[in-house]
């Protein structure tokens, strides 16, 4: 399929290797002038045509601007950043992206606390620099106010693989956080995030910092980006640096501790209900674990009312 939809591209192709294969599958593609490009098919995500002209638009808009130091989108022969590819296996077709190509290694679990002072900063100049982004014609990104983020309901649904015991307890949670995100919503206005921001989706380059992927990016609050972060951190001390790197460049969004407690419960959620979903075998082997770990800490955001 890289070979397929790499044809469409105005230049030789002297290798393709894929480099990462989770959610989506990426490959580094070299051309015979050896210039380097990031090519990403959609394998598990269900964005649509218009949901990738959306992710073109936002990372071109923030190009213009400057904000943060990120891929650029790479068009076709025909001029178009966003492509399709038939998958005979999976029985659709796949969206296609192609990227120039970022050095750097990744942020990490592990990442030090100048690397993520340096991202919460980046991730402030890129709230402030969104502000005023709308879409164009014919692009769509998701409104990040449902609970699920748009995405397929497997864990809620009546064909639901989890016990109803399980369900009646996820639920509880999920209608008290929706009563946070209300909150959150009726005092401050959504605008374009990133929405994915964790180690894998950041890369480090001297004293650089490096933001890519923007597969999940739709309009949300800022509080949500953040809590998104913190959610793959490990201490206070990680915590402390981004919210120091963000606050060296605008105040903290509103929200207070319960609220945050939600939405990093909420991205718990998420994650279980992707497991139950994807295609990636490795990922849903985790589902059983990680399902048991997601309820306790139901039950203790729900005693802590």
């Amino acid at each position: 399929m890289a070979h397929t939809v790499l044809s469409d591209y105005p230049f030789e192709i002297h290798s393709v290797e894929i480099v990462n294969f989770e959610f989506n599958a990426t490959f580094k593609v070299v051309t015979s002038n050896r210039d380097i490009f990031a090519l990403r098919i959609n394998v598990n995500s269900d964005r649509t045509y218009e949901n990738l002209r959306g992710e073109i638009a936002f990372v071109g808009f923030l190009n213009q601007k400057q904000a943060v130091n990120l891929p650029k989108p790479v068009a076709c022969k025909k001029g178009e950043f966003a492509l399709t590819v038939a998958s005979s296996m999976l029985e659709r077709d796949l969206g296609v992206v192609l990227y120039s190509w970022l050095e750097g290694e990744e942020l990490g679990d592990e990442p030090n606390d100048e690397a993520l002072r340096k991202l919460g900063a980046a991730m402030a100049a890129m709230h402030q620099a969104t502000a005023d982004f709308t879409l164009p014609d014919k692009a769509q990104l998701p409104f990040l106010k449902d609970f699920l983020w748009q995405t397929q309901d497997i864990i809620f649904s009546s064909a639901s693989p989890l016990s109803k015991e399980d369900i009646e307890l996820l639920t509880k949670a999920k209608n008290e956080i929706e009563n946070i995100i209300e909150d959150l919503y009726s005092g401050s206005k959504a605008i374009a995030i990133h929405a994915d921001l964790h180690g894998a989706n950041v890369f480090t380059n001297g004293d650089q910092i490096y933001i890519f992927d923007f597969d999940d990016a739709g309009f949300g609050l800022p509080i949500q980006d953040l809590a998104i972060a913190l959610y793959y951190l490990d201490t206070p001390e990680q915590e402390a640096a981004l919210l120091a790197g963000y606050q060296s460049v605008s105040e903290l969004p509103r929200y207070d501790k319960r609220q945050l407690i939600g939405l990093l419960l909420q991205r718990r959620i998420i994650l279980l209900n992707y497991l139950y979903e994807t295609t990636n075998q490795e990922h849903r082997d985790m589902a059983p674990e990680y399902l048991v770990e997601t309820l306790r800490r139901v039950r203790v955001f729900l005693d802590q009312r």
